[in-house]
């Protein structure tokens, strides 16, 4: 695992940017992988948001038979509570966190920035969004699950206590079943975070309905 700065794609607004989006991918995938969604959104062009998409380091998966690929963590088991590398998982929220600190640092405040993750990207973002020390703008977890919910309490930031939560999954998900994303949804709502619970009839990915929810969730958080 490096300890480099994650490589990323970007696609920049006609404007300075006033807000930032950062995407991560799911798993053997890349950031070219999401890239291509954002003209789909229909962002108003005044809102200037900038999206981020970092590439997830090369490792080996252990359910994929040792092979090396873009991977956020290892996945040891697809046993629900066991599946996520809790180490990696770590070792890439910090990454991402680093991030998000440029982002800031090149005039982005915290709270003009959304953290977004499919699948795996997706645990990142959970796990990363609720710890971070600064107010995000809000948090997007789609077709994904929690890490380690029984550590929320004791981790969590109070920075993040009452960000908004965007919670999406497919009805017909054979990778990440539908029950994994609705338990990290309820894990929050019990916790008092103020997620929301989006379905739809589609099975790993993101469909036309998804992306119009997701431009108008960003357009009213990053306004």
């Amino acid at each position: 695992m490096s300890d480099q700065a994650l490589p990323y794609v970007e696609v920049n607004p006609s404007h300075q940017a006033k807000a930032t989006v950062i995407w991560l991918h799911g798993l053997g995938d890349s950031g070219n992988g999401f890239a291509p969604i954002v003209p789909e959104l229909k962002l108003p062009a005044e809102l200037a948001i900038r999206f981020v998409f970092p590439h997830a380091p090369m490792r080996s998966v252990t359910i994929n038979n040792g092979m090396s690929m873009r991977a956020w963590y290892d996945i040891t088991s697809l046993d629900f509570n066991n599946r996520a590398d809790s180490q990696g998982v770590k070792e890439s929220s910090a990454l991402v966190a680093d991030l998000i600190e440029k982002e800031i640092a090149q005039g982005i405040p915290a709270n003009k920035i959304v953290l977004a993750g499919f699948s795996q990207g997706g645990v990142i973002a959970l796990n990363l969004g609720i710890r971070y020390e600064k107010t995000l703008a809000g948090i997007m977890s789609m077709s994904s699950y929690m890490s380690e919910p029984e550590k929320l309490n004791d981790e969590s930031h109070s920075a993040n206590k009452n960000t908004p939560i965007f919670v999406a999954h497919g009805t017909h998900d054979d990778v990440v079943p539908i029950f994994m994303g609705n338990a990290a949804f309820k894990v929050l709502e019990s916790n008092g975070y103020p997620a929301t619970w989006h379905e739809y009839a589609m099975q790993h990915n993101v469909c036309a309905q998804q992306l119009n929810d997701i431009s108008s969730w960003l357009q009213d958080k990053l306004c």
